[in-house]
């Protein structure tokens, strides 16, 4: 929330159970007093719905809702793209790194929001480039595959989706002998998984049925994939991956996303000790590096050229990382895909971890 010389004026009731949470058509609401607090702006006016009763307050339509070092999530918003680590971030905020972990979730979940409500609502226009970006969370025995659908010309990635994958590559006679002890202690991911993740994301780029080209490279998942999108009229049209990742290569716009990923992402960085120890928390900071991507950052730091989302139609101009988070979001208002809603809600498991943190609080952003 900023300050400003206009009155605020609420946009709805922020209670999720009231007629006009998300109508606003006949709401009443009435002035209820003010309160002070030390962070800027220092009094914030509260107000009283006329429908239900509750009470709430300038504050509560703000990003930073509920916190009690608002300053911090801007400041985080800036470090997690500047391949900055929770501890750094801190140290430079003082404040707990735990402080700095609950504002990078904040930060994911209001750009899952912010990417389904700002959504393309036609037809896509352009092929789609699909490829899947590698990682690991909590360590190389639990790798994760980021399932990425780019646009062709616009450079927008519509969808991604998360999946688990099974430890693969040269291992020696000890860690082949350890992958199976953690396998039979905590399950094997599905075989299937990249296969069903890719399908997921194409769903979410392009839910209707409609005539679709993608392209991608020789992985065997991608033309089962492509299987289970009923009612796709799909040319696929397949790059070899040894092909060289240049501007000209086919599949450059989703290479470029995978190096956006690795350049700006301190948690996957090779050979880092700032990689993630959730794999929630993986695909959080991913969905805020895409947004910002897909709405803030030029196609070219040195000649510009618009955001993909300008590129695509959806924006005039690229938006800044505090007007981003200028508004807050609610999740009851912003009909989130199944998959999705698992992210909102931090039920993407870590196979070793138990009783891992949920998002379950109904009031907070």
């Amino acid at each position: 929330m900023s300050d400003s010389s206009a009155p605020f004026v609420p946009p709805h009731c922020p209670r999720s159970d009231c007629r006009f949470h998300g109508s606003i058509l006949g709401w009443r609401w009435t002035r209820h007093g003010s309160f002070v607090r030390q962070a800027s702006p220092h009094r914030v006016p509260r107000f009283r719905c006329g429908y239900c009763g509750h009470t709430f307050s300038a504050q509560t339509f703000s990003t930073t809702y509920w916190l009690r070092r608002p300053d911090v999530l801007v400041a985080t918003a800036f470090r997690l793209l500047a391949c900055s680590g929770y501890r750094q971030i801190a140290r430079e905020a003082r404040c707990a790194a735990t402080t700095v972990q609950r504002h990078a979730a904040r930060l994911g979940r209001h750009a899952l929001l912010y990417l389904h409500q700002h959504r393309p609502q036609t037809a896509v226009a352009e092929p789609l480039v699909v490829d899947g970006f590698e990682s690991f969370a909590h360590s190389q025995y639990h790798p994760l595959y980021l399932n990425l659908v780019v646009g062709a010309i616009s450079h927008y990635c519509y969808a991604f989706t998360h999946t688990e994958l099974r430890r693969k590559g040269r291992m020696s006679s000890a860690q082949k002998r350890r992958r199976a002890q953690l396998e039979r202690a905590y399950g094997r991911p599905d075989p299937r998984g990249i296969e069903m993740g890719t399908a997921t994301a194409l769903r979410l780029a392009a839910p209707a049925p409609q005539p679709l080209t993608v392209r991608s490279d020789e992985h065997t998942d991608y033309p089962r994939a492509l299987r289970r999108l009923r009612g796709h009229a799909i040319r696929h049209e397949c790059t070899p991956s040894r092909e060289a990742r240049t501007a000209g290569n086919p599949l450059f716009p989703v290479n470029r996303l995978d190096l956006l990923l690795r350049h700006n992402s301190a948690n996957h960085k090779r050979e880092t000790i700032a990689f993630s120890k959730r794999h929630q928390s993986v695909v959080e900071r991913a969905a805020w590096l895409i947004l910002w991507q897909n709405r803030s950052k030029p196609f070219s730091e040195r000649h510009g050229g618009g955001t993909p989302a300008m590129r695509l139609g959806l924006a005039e101009r690229p938006i800044p990382i505090p007007e981003l988070l200028r508004q807050r979001l609610f999740p009851d208002r912003v009909a989130l895909p199944a998959e999705w809603v698992r992210y909102y809600h931090g039920q993407v498991v870590t196979r070793r971890l138990r009783n891992e943190r949920r998002h379950r609080l109904k009031l907070a952003a």
